[in-house]
């Protein structure tokens, strides 16, 4: 059976936003705080220095039972046997990039447009990012927020699992489960906190009630 992406909270790495911490002491944080879905992203990374710790944070995962997810290095996903790859509109295609990781892989891709949801949709996308709903700093040339209409739009139409992102804190995150995502991201309201296991559950506790 084809694995699939758990519900609930969604955490993406920021290691430059992590109050100078590096990723694998975040990570440990996260998973000690019951972090079940965790994405690897650092964009500035050698591709080496990303796969070192790829392979850490694999081990750990699978010590914890989380699933982990590698961002854009489809080699790298590949190499560790990741359990999810995820994709921007700029990267390989979904169809080619299921070529290379084969089946067992669970693929996300970012959208922020309908169309771009539709799409990914009929190309095989186990999940789609929704947003940036807020406007965010985690990451460079980031497009303009696409507020609630568009998570509204893709809750009503779209059938594969759903991760809302972008921008999305704790002051904010009930305004995001009223739309009942599948998932909900979170990144430096995260990694930069000086308590982690408090704000992962005062994350986790929010989309609870609102279930």
């Amino acid at each position: 059976m084809k694995k699939q992406l758990p519900k609930g909270l969604y955490a993406i790495t920021a290691e430059n936003f992590s109050n100078g911490r590096d990723n694998i002491s975040v990570i440990k944080e996260m998973l000690d705080a019951g972090v079940k879905v965790l994405q690897y992203r650092d964009k500035y990374k050698t591709k080496l220095e990303k796969f070192k710790q790829c392979e850490q944070i694999r081990k750990l995962t699978l010590e914890y039972g989380a699933f982990f997810v590698v961002n854009d290095d489809i080699d790298i996903a590949f190499a560790v046997a990741s359990d999810g790859l995820h994709l921007g509109q700029d990267d390989l295609p979904i169809f080619n990039a299921r070529k290379i990781v084969g089946d067992d892989i669970v693929i996300g891709i970012s959208t922020h447009l309908p169309a771009q949801a539709l799409a990914a949709q009929e190309q095989g996308a186990d999940y789609i990012g929704v947003g940036p709903i807020f406007k965010t700093f985690t990451k460079d040339n980031v497009c303009t927020p696409v507020g609630f209409d568009y998570l509204d739009y893709c809750v009503k139409n779209i059938k594969v699992h759903k991760v809302a992102i972008g921008g999305i804190k704790l002051a904010n995150i009930r305004q995001i489960c009223k739309f009942n995502p599948e998932s909900i991201c979170m990144v430096t309201e995260i990694t930069s906190s000086s308590n982690i296991k408090e704000t992962v559950k005062q994350a986790l506790e929010e989309i609870d009630d609102s279930n």
